[in-house]
């Protein structure tokens, strides 16, 4: 299989099951929560980052995202958003993850008229995050989570036109907030997918199912990756381990 696959593992269940991912040759996706981040001690993600190293094993990041917005209109909450994204960044220096994920902070119902404030603050924020993301070697990678359509995102990747700045795209989140169809989607910002979020859902609610378990036409999405991104890092986003369990067999069919 030429896709590395990774599994969403939160920072403490990664140090209290290492072991375990190890053994079970798990890549693991580390989200690292602002709490987290504030109590994470060098030392001893320097051990983690060694004792993966030295088993073959990659990873990849997921920055915290609650109340955190890069395009924030609000001079405060910018910089709140600034200081965990350079934390995580200070973490990733360790760990040198393939990979970090980001959430974009937008929505249309927020915004309306200030698409362009949002978007000009972004920029500035994420040229700060690539900055510091170049010499570590990792991928900075934006989340879909409520676009409707890829337009902002798009002006955001034109806009920096850097390689290390990519898109993450969350199929989970498409389906529930999507008013353009996959291919449409793919045909805008394909070339830009780093990473793919997969999990499922029924269109109502972000489940976060194994895929297959849900309403979304995964042998189309995994056509689509194929053509447009087919060495993007597959991530599962599973929220317990019997999900997990099932994710990865049902993954195994689109697997090469």
């Amino acid at each position: 299989m030429r896709n590395r696959v990774y599994a969403h593992v939160p920072y403490p269940m990664l140090v209290e099951n290492l072991q375990t991912i190890i053994s079970r040759q798990l890549n693991p996706e580390i989200f690292f929560p602002g709490e987290v981040l504030d109590s994470l001690i060098p030392e001893e993600v320097g051990t983690v980052a060694q004792t993966l190293a030295a088993a073959g094993i990659r990873c990849t990041f997921h920055a915290p995202f609650i109340d955190l917005n890069p395009g924030s209109v609000e001079r405060l909450i910018r910089e709140v958003t600034r200081h965990r994204l350079d934390q995580v960044l200070k973490v990733a220096a360790i760990l040198k993850p393939d990979v970090i994920v980001f959430h974009p902070g937008y929505d249309r119902w927020r915004y309306g008229e200030n698409q362009e404030r949002w978007l000009a603050h972004s920029i500035e924020t994420w040229q700060a995050v690539i900055a510091k993301a170049e010499p570590i070697g990792c991928t900075v990678a934006v989340e879909n989570i409520f676009e409707e359509e890829p337009s902002t995102l798009r002006a955001l990747f034109e806009a920096l036109d850097h390689p290390q700045f990519r898109h993450c795209f969350d199929i989970g989140h498409w389906n529930l907030f999507h008013k353009v169809g996959l291919e449409e989607w793919f045909a805008e910002l394909g070339s830009y997918i780093a990473e793919t979020h997969i999990h499922d859902n029924r269109g109502t609610r972000d489940d976060h199912l194994p895929l297959g378990e849900g309403a979304i036409d995964f042998d189309r999405f995994f056509a689509l990756m194929e053509q447009y991104a087919p060495n993007a890092a597959w991530t599962i986003e599973a929220h317990c381990r019997e999900a997990l369990d099932r994710a990865l067999v049902n993954l195994a069919a689109y697997a090469k």
